[in-house]
């Protein structure tokens, strides 16, 4: 997706997570998440926003500071959040310099991305705590799980240890046509490789689902019985792979 691309569909999920924060419990607890209640969710979401709309206005890694408390209209304070990143978002070059945490070009291109999925995926937490509906787009989700595969994996050991690769895996979605090819670690890291897959690759498994299934495993949001993935090939290669960790 183009920066104005993903411009549009952050302000569509931000949209949707002030809606839930407004007519939801606060005090519903948010599976996935630890002991974390709705509110909680919502001053995290909204603090990473405030922290993200100063890093593309100044291009400079800044401090995480989560201690940021909302007035007493928790939708509010939240919207007002997601309102200055769009701004900031807005008025930057994409092209920029800007730090991330990832593998991707250190550019403000990056930011448009990662708050989109960031959003996305809190958006299920809250629809979950409010015991709603929630289907992601599979544009999204697709998209979603490249930047898990080719921004995140490569720089995981920063954060945990490496989910385990013994043998050369095919990730595809059967609803968006995208597929990426994982592969063990190389003689001078201990990281698993995964880059776009080139049909003339022979992989000794497959893992295949609907784009939602797959982003949401890789975020641990589903385990692999609820993801609706299946698996062909050695199973138990692939099961040891996706039990991860992806992410931070």
């Amino acid at each position: 997706m183009t920066p104005d691309e993903y411009l549009a569909r952050l302000r569509e999920l931000t949209t949707g997570f002030a809606q839930v924060v407004r007519t939801g419990d606060h005090a519903a607890p948010v599976p996935c998440c630890g002991d974390w209640l709705l509110r909680d969710l919502a001053v995290h979401l909204g603090n990473v926003h405030l922290w993200a709309a100063e890093i593309v206005r100044t291009g400079e890694r800044g401090a995480q500071d989560f201690a940021v408390e909302p007035g007493a209209d928790l939708a509010a304070w939240y919207r007002e959040s997601a309102d200055g990143l769009i701004e900031a978002l807005r008025g930057a070059t994409p092209d920029d310099s800007a730090w991330n945490f990832t593998a991707s070009a250190k550019n403000k291109a990056f930011w448009f991305r990662r708050q989109v999925h960031e959003t996305a995926v809190h958006l299920l937490d809250a629809h979950r705590a409010a015991g709603t509906e929630y289907i992601l787009d599979p544009s999204i989700a697709a998209d979603g799980a490249d930047e898990v595969l080719l921004a995140m994996l490569p720089r995981v050991k920063r954060w945990h240890t490496p989910p385990v690769v013994t043998v050369p895996l095919l990730l595809k979605t059967s609803d968006t046509g995208h597929a990426w090819l994982i592969t063990p670690p190389g003689q001078d890291t201990d990281v698993p490789g995964s880059r776009q897959a080139d049909p003339a690759e022979t992989a000794e498994a497959v893992v295949e689902g609907a784009a939602e299934g797959l982003d949401f495993l890789l975020w641990q949001r589903v385990g692999l019985a609820e993801s609706g993935l299946k698996i062909t090939g050695d199973v138990a290669a692939a099961e040891t792979f996706l039990a991860g960790p992806f992410t931070p």
